[in-house]
C-alpha cells in the first residue's frame, strides 16, 4: 500500500466518522421536516425541533472543522450525511404527510351523485361546480382532506370514475365551511 494511503488511513477513526455521517443525516432530515413544518403553518413545532437541529449541527461541525487538517475524509463523510439527510427528510415529511389538501376532480355529470355521496359517507367535505367540457358537461368535485390520506381518496374517487382529471394541491388555510370535526387540523 503507498505511503499516502496509509497516512491517510492512520488519522482516520472509522467510528468517529460513523458518528458524524449519522448525525448529519439526524440533523438535515430534522431540517428539512422544519422546514416544511413552518411552510405548512406549524411554527410551535418547528421552531422545537430546530433547537435540537441547531445543537446537533454545532457538535458536529465543530468536530469536523477541528480535524478537518489531520482528516480531510471529515469533509466527505459530513457531505455526504448532508446529501443523505436532504433525502432521508423529504421522506420522512411525505410519511409523515402534515398539511391539508385540496383535490379537484373532473367528472362527467352523471357520476356526480355517486362519486359526491360516498365521499361524504366517508366525512370528507365536497363542494360541487357545474362545468362545461369539450364534449360534454361535467362536475367538478373540490375535496378538503388531510394530506395523509390523499392517495386513498384519489384512488377511490377514479375505481368509480377512470377516466376523472384529478388534481391535488396543499394549501395552508380553511376557514369556515363545514369540516367534521375529526378532519379539522389544530396548529
Amino acid at each position: 500500500m503507498p505511503a499516502w494511503v496509509e497516512t491517510i488511513f492512520a488519522n482516520i477513526n472509522v467510528i468517529e466518522l460513523l458518528l458524524i455521517f449519522c448525525s448529519r443525516i439526524i440533523e438535515v432530515s430534522m431540517g428539512t421536516v422544519r422546514i416544511i413544518l413552518i411552510s405548512k403553518g406549524y411554527r410551535s413545532i418547528g421552531a422545537f425541533i430546530g433547537f435540537f437541529e441547531v445543537t446537533l449541527w454545532v457538535f458536529v461541525a465543530s468536530r469536523v472543522i477541528t480535524g478537518l487538517s489531520e482528516s480531510p475524509i471529515k469533509a466527505v463523510v459530513y457531505s455526504m450525511g448532508f446529501a443523505t439527510g436532504i433525502y432521508l427528510g423529504g421522506k420522512l415529511e411525505s410519511k409523515l404527510a402534515f398539511g391539508k389538501v385540496l383535490i379537484q376532480a373532473i367528472i362527467p355529470k352523471e357520476m356526480e351523485e355517486t362519486i359526491t355521496k360516498a365521499l361524504r359517507e366517508q366525512g370528507y367535505a365536497v363542494t360541487v361546480l357545474e362545468a362545461k367540457g369539450m364534449d360534454s358537461v361535467k362536475a367538478v368535485l373540490h375535496i378538503y382532506a388531510p394530506r395523509k390520506g390523499k392517495e386513498m381518496i384519489i384512488n377511490h374517487i377514479l375505481s368509480m370514475e377512470p377516466h376523472a382529471m384529478v388534481v391535488s394541491n396543499d394549501i395552508t388555510t380553511i376557514q369556515g365551511g363545514h369540516l367534521h370535526s375529526y378532519r379539522r387540523f389544530v396548529k
